[in-house]
């Protein structure tokens, strides 16, 4: 297990090499006209590479009906397919058929799609329980189905995966929030080692250890057909109390580990801003290295704070993220539901590149504004 320790992380509060461009309204493109869309991953082999099906991108996103405040859109969440090629975005409806999961919601994940074409194993979060129960509880499940002519279907029962064992992992099972902050147990992260030909799922978790800044990124491994916890490769106890979305990048003999975290969610006197950290390893049970020293790998502007989440690198070095708040011009959040419908973007945001080197990751120049093929 490795720290992230405060030291370093203070490190991203002179980040300016770090900064992304500031997005305006030219470039958000929609992906879903009549829903907000959130928190994205690939249809990805097994090497986590997004595979293009008939020329097109395909991703998945957390999505909701567009409701009069944005932030209600937590509260009816739905895992839904879309794919991206030359005419622009395509919606190909939900991935789970209503009433399939064990939750009242579902919550991020990742996807893997097998050799044949068409079997997808979906690890996601079942948040809430259907039926009511918790409305934060959170617990990682898998489901495997058929993709055929654009559709999902034939997904057998959810089933558990890995679980909060108490010790090193808190259950995360609150019924609503603590000063703005719940317990994590989510966002199963698909990864096969390429040095053992393992597989893994790593999480967002709190640790056993509890506290307010506890966030840590978990891992576990699946063998005889059972998938077991173990103790976390990343321990941001003290420092952060949400490392989210982690996924692994495997390139030149090295593991880029990323994650994503918001500025509000470091502990007071740190001062590092919401963006895409990460650390890099020789093999997955480490010890990480801070990428650029602090973690730091790209960061929201100053000018514009709060204008992107949740990113996601592929391996080919590509980073996608969606619009949150933007064009505030330096203001904070809208205090209201009728200023944060006007200026939540819900959408993908720009597209950009990394280049990777060691220790080092940098923002290639240059951008898009959408995920091509």
């Amino acid at each position: 297990m490795t720290r992230w320790t405060r030291e370093q992380a203070a490190l991203a509060a002179d980040w300016p090499s770090a900064a992304l461009p500031v997005i305006g309204a030219g470039d958000l493109v929609p992906v879903d006209p009549d829903r907000d869309v959130w928190d994205m991953w690939p249809l990805a082999d097994r090497t986590g590479a997004p595979v293009p099906v008939q020329g097109r991108a395909w991703w998945f996103f957390l999505a909701a009906d567009r409701r009069p405040d944005p932030e209600a859109r937590h509260d009816a969440a739905r895992i839904r397919l879309y794919s991206l090629g030359d005419d622009g975005w395509r919606h190909h409806g939900p991935a789970f058929p209503d009433g399939f999961g064990p939750g009242s919601r579902e919550w991020s994940g990742s996807a893997v799609l097998d050799g044949d074409g068409w079997t997808v194993t979906m690890h996601y979060t079942a948040a809430g329980h259907a039926g009511g129960g918790p409305r934060f509880a959170q617990r990682l499940f898998a489901a495997t189905g058929r993709l055929r002519d654009g559709r999902l279907s034939d997904w057998t029962g959810a089933s558990e995966t890995a679980r909060a064992d108490g010790r090193h992992y808190l259950p995360a099972d609150q019924d609503a929030a603590v000063d703005d902050r719940i317990k994590g147990f989510r966002d199963p992260g698909y990864f096969l080692d390429p040095a053992t030909g393992a597989e893994h799922l790593l999480f967002t978790g709190s640790s056993g250890r509890g506290g307010l800044y506890d966030g840590v990124i978990g891992v576990a491994t699946l063998a005889g057909g059972t998938w077991t916890t173990r103790a976390p490769l990343i321990d941001a106890a003290g420092t952060n109390s949400e490392v989210e979305r982690p996924h692994i990048v495997a390139r030149d003999g090295l593991l880029y580990l990323f994650w994503s975290t918001q500025a509000k969610r470091f502990a007071p006197g740190i001062g590092a801003p919401t963006g895409l950290y990460g650390m890099v390893a020789e093999a997955l049970d480490g010890p990480w290295r801070p990428l650029n020293g602090s973690g730091l790998v790209a960061a929201n502007p100053a000018a514009e704070p709060h204008q992107a989440y949740c990113w996601w690198v592929t391996p080919d070095g590509r980073v996608i993220s969606f619009a949150d708040y933007w064009g505030l011009g330096g203001a904070g959040r809208p205090a209201d539901a009728g200023g944060r419908r006007r200026r939540f973007g819900g959408t993908a945001a720009p597209v950009f590149r990394l280049e990777l080197a060691g220790d080092r990751a940098t923002i290639a120049h240059g951008r898009g504004t959408a995920y091509a093929a």
